[in-house]
């Protein structure tokens, strides 16, 4: 079946990002069923497939023996996939406290599907990104006790920190509160949230934040291939080029999962997956099922650290192009994640960003770097503007030096990204609502003629975002803390 776009698919909701061998087995059994011969990954942790020639009802026992919930075509927008960090537990550093049980008893404490966007997250890991949910729970330093971050898009993708640290068990509680505040009222601050709850007697468990949260700068991990784990047992992780998981080795994997004890399979936003809690004696075992599947283990980092759009092959020969480009000039894109971007609504998560607009003259390029190249912080600059495809190879050169150049060997020893959600001084910038510019009064606009040291109040009124064009009025105001 030919897929023109997102609504040919059923979505598969996987709270967390994992599932039983048992229960990905089922799934891999109703697509097949459906015709399929693959199955996709989303980045919410989410699986996804080809409709097919779908009877509603048969599809809805066959997902009802599972306990498991989807949605098709285009009531894909409706409810949201929950996404957790558990595929990072023993296999990059994590908060001591925070172990796999903890995100399950989170998960299975949700008797609601949320229409939210939920992320929970350690903040020491940087498999799964922190803030691209619209509630973020971060776990902090204090035993069961999570930051929760609000990034509302009705008021420019700001992030908010909630006033004090919230019980993990309670999390379900106040995630459904607030959806019913987002769903049926205009956009509230943190402190006004707060206090609705509060008057509201929503019982939730609160400690005082002491300190602010803390987010090591650590590099980007690479997910794929075969490798030891923190508990001296090992982790897989397999990746896709496509991202179309042939649906024959899936099941496979599946059966062998079974076989050798291994409790759960884990999604990674990054449209891959990871196999935990392989045993030493086991390894022969996995290294002939992906020799007898031909499957490459060992892609490149230039080829994993990429998101892109669910169906967008035009996203994906783009990648496919750039990667063929920087792969030949032997450039080192260790540390750097990139993100091809094809619609104003998806909320970006890495490093670096190219985003697609076109025009009368053809399709043009923006390219945008995140501060200090760190994702978390939700400030995007912006490198080149309208550019042509064949210009992007060499300008992504120039910037993954300039990444080089920028870090500081003695200054990365300690340095830390603080998230404040205490008082302090905000620095403010100006953000397009539409394509999250950032207009910083430091820098000015050189590419629309304005220098440093323009408040943005002062700017004219004809002014416009030099990426989207979006006029003046669709700036907001946020901050960022010193």
């Amino acid at each position: 079946m030919e897929l023109k776009k997102k609504s040919d698919l059923i979505r598969t909701f996987v709270k967390g990002g994992f599932l039983s061998p048992a229960d990905l087995l089922r799934i891999m059994e109703i697509s097949k069923d459906l015709g399929n011969k693959y199955i996709m990954f989303g980045s919410r942790q989410d699986i996804l497939f080809p409709l097919g020639h779908t009877e509603e009802h048969k599809l809805e026992r066959a997902f009802q023996s599972i306990h498991m919930s989807y949605e098709l075509g285009s009531d894909q927008s409706v409810y949201q996939n929950i996404v957790s960090s558990y595929a990072a537990v023993n296999v990059v550093e994590t908060t001591p406290w925070v172990k796999e049980d903890t995100y399950n008893v989170i998960t299975d404490s949700f008797d609601y599907r949320p229409r939210l966007k939920i992320n929970v997250v350690d903040p020491l890991q940087s498999l799964v990104p922190l803030f691209t949910g619209e509630l973020n729970f971060v776990a902090s330093r204090e035993k069961n006790y999570w930051f929760l971050f609000i990034r509302d898009a009705r008021k420019g993708n700001t992030i908010e920190c909630w006033p004090r640290l919230i019980a993990g068990q309670d999390i379900p509680k106040i995630s459904r509160a607030l959806e019913d505040l987002f769903m049926n009222f205009l956009p509230f601050t943190t402190e006004e949230l707060y206090m609705i709850l509060k008057n509201d007697q929503v019982k939730i468990s609160y400690k005082p934040i002491s300190e602010k949260l803390k987010i090591p700068a650590t590099t980007f991990p690479y997910y794929e291939g075969l490798n030891a784990m923190l508990n001296s047992q090992y982790w897989l992780g397999l990746y896709w080029r496509n991202n179309q998981y042939d649906i024959d080795f899936m099941s496979a994997a599946c059966r062998l999962c079974q076989e050798t004890k291994i409790s759960n399979i884990n999604i990674i936003p990054w449209k891959a997956f990871i196999i935990k809690g392989i045993k030493s004696a086991d390894r022969i075992r996995w290294e002939k099922l992906m020799g007898k599947f031909g499957i490459n283990e060992r892609h490149s980092s230039l080829e994993l650290n990429w998101h892109l759009p669910v169906v967008d092959d035009e996203a994906l020969e783009l990648k496919r192009f750039l990667v063929r480009e920087l792969d030949q000039h032997d450039i080192s894109t260790h540390g750097l994640t990139f993100a091809i971007k094809t619609n104003r609504d998806v909320f970006p998560f890495t490093s670096i960003v190219i985003s697609l607009t076109r025009n009368l003259e053809g399709d043009r390029y923006t390219i945008l770097y995140a501060k200090d190249f760190n994702p978390t912080n939700g400030f995007y600059y912006t490198y080149a503007h309208q550019i042509k495809k064949e210009m992007i190879p060499v300008l992504l050169i120039e910037l993954s030096k300039f990444y080089f150049r920028q870090l500081n060997p003695e200054k990365e020893v300690q340095r830390e990204e603080m998230i404040e959600p205490l008082s302090g001084k905000p620095l403010i910038y100006y953000q397009c609502t539409n394509c999250l510019t950032i207009y910083d009064e430091r820098f000015g606009d050189a590419l629309s003629g304005i220098p440093p040291g323009v408040d943005f109040a002062d700017l004219p009124e004809h002014y416009c975002c030099h990426v989207c064009e979006s006029p003046k009025k669709h700036f907001s105001a946020v901050s960022s803390r010193q």
